[in-house]
């Protein structure tokens, strides 16, 4: 097993990974983003989004995609954690746990405080998986999220009245 930096090559692999993430999820129809979008977001001149993938016998087995998040509460930087998959074969061989101990070492060596991330609260296996790794539930918070056309409405509304 190898844990690595995402490359310009892996992009479609990863992509075709998102699309069995999102099946896993019950969401396929929502995946709208292309090789092109990852290609630009990971390796485009000043990027937001960050990868590490799991390599297993050579080929792609898992990947994290992340980005750079701030807390004001302790002043520092740290990690959200946007989509962890490792592929249902390779599951229970320590991939999951690799990588995110790649990102935890991350946070540790640049003085980031946190590695943040969301599990569906249906996602019984996750939940036990980050439950064995000490990860702390955030009772009382509740995501959110704005998009599509109420997103659109409000930018429109901002821009009407400013």
């Amino acid at each position: 097993m190898s844990v690595r930096p995402a490359r310009p090559e892996d992009v479609a692999e990863i992509l075709a990974m998102v699309r069995e993430l999102a099946d896993y999820e019950h969401a396929l129809d929502q995946v709208a983003s292309t090789a092109a979008d990852f290609r630009g977001a990971l390796f485009g001149d000043d990027p937001k989004l960050f990868a590490h993938v799991v390599e297993h016998d050579g080929v792609l087995g898992g990947f994290a995609l992340w980005f750079v998040n701030f807390s004001t509460w302790t002043g520092r930087h740290g990690i959200y954690l946007e989509d962890l998959y490792v592929r249902p074969a390779l599951r229970g061989l320590g991939y999951g746990k690799a990588l995110l101990g790649e990102l935890a070492a991350v946070c540790v060596e640049r003085g980031y405080t946190r590695l943040d991330w969301a599990v569906l609260d249906w996602n019984e296996p996750a939940k036990a998986f980050y439950r064995s790794l000490g990860a702390q539930w955030l009772d009382g918070w509740t995501g959110n999220r704005l998009a599509g056309a109420p997103l659109a409405a409000l930018a429109e509304a901002r821009r009407r009245s400013g």
